[in-house]
């Protein structure tokens, strides 16, 4: 029986529960949480905090959140701080302030029963447990949108509000919410509002430069070494950046392409690899799209899906298209249109999603158009064409 072969190193580095010790281009973020929090290891006891952490899908808003939280919870560790860290995905829990609450007080007391309390009770059971233990807890609501569409103002004002009921006392328990957007908030009264958004960290969309950092450190985790070409994390990063900077998407699209290279038995995980994957993942060219194209566009697709399908580069330029549509039209007996019309018929192609282009920087190419196949594999585009191409023929 031949010998598995893997390109992966430790592909658990791609899973999305796994927190990098690292969070590229989040340093300034981290930072920020540290010094709203720092009061817990300076002064355990003598304030609460509540953060919101709001962007778009795949910002890193959750892991932001666990990396932080993991360090801080090391910290006070270190300084005899009994410090818990617990992250609550409120959608998981249908938007319950009840289940939300069980889940937590059942960190510290795992048999808890689960019927004969309610959400209030929950709460007055928790801090007399915290006290009990003399312990402190960042509760961190993921997908807070769920709990607030839910439960609406009660639920979130008994949460911000706590500390009043406990004058005197210590206080043990804090909060971070994340959420994508900040109108989730404006459904809640004023005063609970007014709680909740003093301290607001905004998470901008990643570039492509930086979903090639973030993809980079996962290549170096998860793969064998050279495994992983630079072309090819530069077509994740750009279909990453396509579906609005989602460093998540990116990730999941390397981990997949990974498993289509270990499929086929392959050394690398090449560009096609990665077309294999993205088409798994959102639909591929619909035949459709292909029937409303002219017959030159056809032709340069063809082409172009042809110079993919031989190749292992993740971009070739126009004038390379230019070269390989001239070839198709000599096969299939016709004069090759002008480079103005080509470029015409690239536009028509990228407009409907079918191919893309990008202008390169300076570089060993120069500066020129650049064309990759964002979504669906160059094999299997080639067989569509050839066949409609063929029975134009007929």
């Amino acid at each position: 029986m031949p010998q598995y072969r893997s390109v992966f190193r430790d592909e658990t580095k791609l899973d999305i529960s796994y927190v990098p010790h690292k969070l590229p281009h989040r340093d300034r973020e981290l930072r920020l949480l540290n010094e709203f929090f720092s009061f817990i290891l300076q002064f355990p006891g003598k304030m609460a905090q509540r953060v919101m952490i709001t962007g778009d899908v795949g910002t890193g808003k959750t892991v932001l959140s666990q990396r932080f939280g993991a360090d801080i919870t090391h910290e006070a560790n270190k300084l005899g701080i009994n410090l818990r860290y617990i992250h609550v995905n409120c959608r998981e829990y249908r938007g319950s302030l009840f289940l939300v609450l069980h889940h937590t007080v059942s960190v510290f007391h795992p048999t808890f029963p689960r019927r004969g309390y309610s959400a209030e009770e929950l709460l007055r059971i928790l801090l007399q447990v915290l006290d009990q233990e003399n312990a402190y807890v960042i509760l961190t609501l993921d997908e807070f949108e769920s709990l607030v569409e839910r439960e609406g103002t009660e639920a979130v004002y008994k949460l911000t509000r706590l500390q009043e009921i406990r004058q005197n006392r210590p206080q043990r328990l804090s909060l971070i919410c994340i959420l994508r957007n900040l109108r989730v908030i404006e459904r809640l009264d004023v005063s609970t509002r007014s709680t909740l958004q003093s301290n607001v960290i905004r998470l901008d969309k990643y570039s492509k430069e930086q979903i090639i950092d973030i993809l980079r450190d996962r290549v170096f985790l998860a793969f064998k070494p050279l495994t992983v070409s630079e072309d090819t994390v530069s077509l994740i990063a750009e279909l990453a950046f396509s579906e609005g900077g989602n460093a998540r998407f990116g990730i999941e699209l390397l981990w997949r392409a990974g498993k289509y290279a270990d499929a086929e038995d392959l050394s690398t995980v090449t560009p096609e690899c990665v077309r294999k994957a993205v088409s798994s993942v959102i639909p591929a060219v619909r035949k459709s799209e292909l029937d409303s194209l002219g017959f030159h566009e056809r032709l340069l697709l063809l082409g172009i899906a042809r110079l993919f399908k031989e190749g292992q580069e993740a971009y070739i330029s126009l004038v390379e298209a230019e070269q390989v549509y001239t070839v198709v039209c000599e096969e299939y007996d016709t004069q090759p249109h002008s480079h103005t019309q080509l470029w015409k018929y690239l536009q028509t192609l990228s407009a409907v999603g079918i191919v893309k282009t990008e202008v390169s920087g300076t570089g060993s190419r120069g500066r020129s158009t650049l064309i990759y196949l964002p979504r669906i594999p160059a094999r299997d585009l080639e067989k569509e064409l050839s066949e409609l191409l063929g029975k134009r023929e007929a």
